[in-house]
């Protein structure tokens, strides 16, 4: 499937508050070759213009009427029922070939609906939004589409000015750009997810990866450093992965503790309840992860300490925050409807752990493992192994685990196997 010569882009805003905004980007896509439709989301207003898809679509999309939703009589219900209808009619036209890219439009109201709408999307299909909270902590990490692409909406509170132009045409440009650009996903080979972290804390993926290959499947590592996280979850969701290899599961760790590095409250569980095989390994968790240029909590003060870089550092869990950390693994892993495994290497679970290292604790990863013992319980297949998670033989648990799935047919075989 070649890209679209003519890209079609669909517009999200609220016609009645932003219609030049909405008439100007449209403008900047037909100019740039593409062509362009606006879907309305607003409320009570009226535009002055006919959008294409007008707000009573996005209603009825969602199952209602414009007139029930404005008889909510609260604005925050009223927009999350219009967010409703705006994904499911963008996954529809998406469905339908009528749609290769999205540019929503708006402040924390428009933003707070173009993350449902994005969200809904293929991963792979351009989606772009311009917000006035573009990059901010007012959005968690779980309402955030992988592959979004934002920018700050500079200027763009009321009417357009040459600061808002400037911004508007770059959005229009970039989503133009990208749908001509942008390589749909090959399904000739299955495809399996990878969760890790950069290769000075854990290097499985370098063995996993190439003898993946070798067996036919296409391999994809996610750094799992928030959104790393959310795109497993994501691939998941839409069922587009063969089998996930959750081996680092820092993001789980974070999100118990609190860490703003985290892939949401949902992660390690949407594998499980797609029925997707997954093999599960406790790989950093370990570690609160942090911001580096930010001070210290005083709960945190006095422990092991290591800076990545200028922007993330970790510190060491205490023996009660991993086993609480262990419990919640274990939790998940419990609700899974599919294959899953856990491997636990007893002998350290990412790079900074071992002997002479900033965050080794014996004692510690002794606890650790006697609390996963106890939380990992059947169906799951507990499989424990004396050595380190970077070690040849934690890979080696792995792949065998791999094989005897893909010989009794719960994952898919490789192209090289088919072939």
């Amino acid at each position: 499937m070649t890209p679209p010569v003519k890209p079609h882009i669909l517009i999200v805003g609220t016609a009645d508050t932003k219609a030049d905004e909405l008439l100007f980007i449209r403008r900047c896509i037909e100019d740039g070759g593409g062509s362009a439709a606006i879907m309305d989301v607003g409320v009570l207003g009226k535009p002055r213009f006919a959008p294409e898809h007008p707000n009573t679509e996005v209603a009825a999309a969602a199952g209602t009427s414009l007139e029930a939703i404005a008889a909510l009589g609260d604005e925050n219900a009223a927009m999350t029922q219009m967010a409703a209808g705006a994904a499911a009619l963008a996954l529809r036209l998406y469905g339908e070939g009528r749609l290769h890219g999205l540019l929503a439009l708006g402040g924390t109201m428009g933003t707070d609906l173009a993350l449902d709408v994005t969200a809904a999307l293929p991963l792979g299909m351009p989606k772009f939004v311009v917000s006035t909270v573009a990059y901010s902590h007012l959005i968690p990490p779980e309402r955030l589409a992988p592959d979004l692409m934002m920018i700050l909406w500079a200027g763009g509170l009321y009417g357009l000015n040459e600061i808002c132009r400037a911004i508007l045409s770059q959005a229009a440009g970039a989503v133009l750009g990208a749908c001509r650009g942008a390589r749909p996903l090959a399904a000739d080979k299955p495809l399996v997810a990878i969760s890790s972290l950069g290769s000075s804390a854990l290097t499985y993926m370098v063995s996993l990866k190439p003898a993946l290959e070798r067996r036919g499947y296409e391999v994809a590592v996610f750094h799992c450093t928030g959104m790393g996280g959310r795109a497993i979850e994501s691939l998941a969701a839409q069922r587009r992965v063969a089998a996930v290899l959750d081996l680092c599961l820092q993001e789980v760790g974070n999100e118990v503790h609190g860490s703003v590095v985290t892939s949401g409250p949902s992660r390690l569980q949407t594998a499980g309840a797609q029925g997707i095989p997954q093999i599960v390994a406790p790989g950093a968790l370990d570690m609160i992860d942090l911001q580096t240029w930010k001070p210290l909590r005083p709960e945190h003060a006095e422990r092991p300490y290591h800076a990545h870089n200028r922007l993330i550092a970790s510190v060491l869990m205490t023996p009660d925050e991993r086993c609480r950390a262990a419990q919640v693994v274990g939790d998940k892993l419990a609700l899974a409807t599919g294959p899953t495994a856990f491997i636990l290497p007893n002998g350290g679970i990412e790079g900074w752990d071992r002997p002479g290292q900033p965050l080794h604790d014996a004692a510690g990863l002794a606890a650790f493992n006697a609390a996963l013992r106890q939380a990992v319980r059947p169906p799951v297949d507990f499989i424990e192994i004396d050595a380190h998670i970077n070690d040849p033989a934690f890979c080696d648990a792995v792949l065998s685990v791999f094989d005897r799935w893909v010989a009794q047919g719960l994952i898919p075989a490789g192209a090289e196997a088919r072939a």
